[in-house]
């Protein structure tokens, strides 16, 4: 099992920043990506960005050259730093945990943070 736990979220003035950060415990060494996501009310989550064990990231079109997504091994911690942020960017962020078991997959999920932007 993995435990997310995420912070960092809140009220922010369009064109602002807001770092999440996600804590990650448990059974991490099984990990292959961790990556955010955001949902809104009625809405399909959506990826945000992700990175992989060998530290390659991904990011939705609608973020790339704002948000960057990095890790810290020593801390077991990924955060996603958003910059620039605009309305439409507000939304609940959750945090992802991969693992990868052959063709399968198996999905952990935080609790989420709420992402505010005020315009």
């Amino acid at each position: 099992q993995v435990q997310l736990v995420e912070s960092g979220g809140g009220l922010v003035q369009a064109g602002g920043s807001l770092r999440l950060s996600c804590a990650a415990s448990g059974n991490i060494i099984s990990i292959d990506v961790m990556g955010w996501y955001r949902q809104a009310p009625g809405k399909q989550r959506e990826l945000v960005a992700v990175i992989r064990s060998d530290s390659s990231t991904n990011y939705a079109d609608s973020v790339k050259g704002r948000f960057t997504i990095s890790r810290d091994n020593a801390k077991n911690t990924v955060y996603l730093q958003m910059n620039s942020l605009k309305a439409e960017d507000t939304d609940v962020y959750v945090c992802n945990a991969r693992r990868v078991i052959g063709p399968a997959v198996r999905d952990y999920w935080g609790q989420g943070t709420q992402v505010t932007v005020s315009s």
